[in-house]
């Protein structure tokens, strides 16, 4: 079954590059972020800022990657394509791909847990299994 793929397009803006006008390389995973976040809003109704109170939830980064193939570069239009490329019990993977003029520029994957913060430990976070009906909402 097909996942649910967000979409953003963005220009690429001065305060993103280096002085050679090329996007940082910690700016990617600025918009790998972006691109989770729109995937989850999309799915589930929720705006980013209300997720912990509406669902009870969090989404902590555990690990990310990427894998860069061509450079951005100032005044770049680019297309931002998210979708989530596998669900665990209580993790999951996000895919992205950045495309500029159709080809492929950067592509990267984020690992989040599907957590609450924890009764117990007020600076702490636990995992919960994220449920069924929550998956179905990222399959088309």
């Amino acid at each position: 079954m097909p996942n649910l793929v967000s979409r953003r397009q963005f220009t690429v803006e001065w305060a993103h590059c280096d002085p050679a006008g090329i996007v940082f390389n910690s700016r990617f995973f600025e918009y790998f972020d972006w691109g989770t976040w729109i995937l989850f809003e999309t799915a589930l109704g929720v705006k980013p800022e209300n997720m912990s109170g509406a669902l009870g939830i969090i989404l902590p980064l555990v690990d990310v990657s990427a894998r860069f193939v061509t450079p951005a570069r100032f005044g770049d239009v680019v297309e931002l394509y998210s979708q989530i490329g596998e669900f665990r019990r209580s993790s999951f993977d996000v895919a992205h791909r950045l495309m500029i003029a159709g080809a492929l520029a950067v592509e990267g994957r984020e690992s989040r847990v599907w957590a609450t913060r924890d009764a117990a430990s007020p600076s702490g976070i636990k995992a919960l299994p994220i449920p069924d009906d929550i998956v179905s909402r990222f399959q088309m």
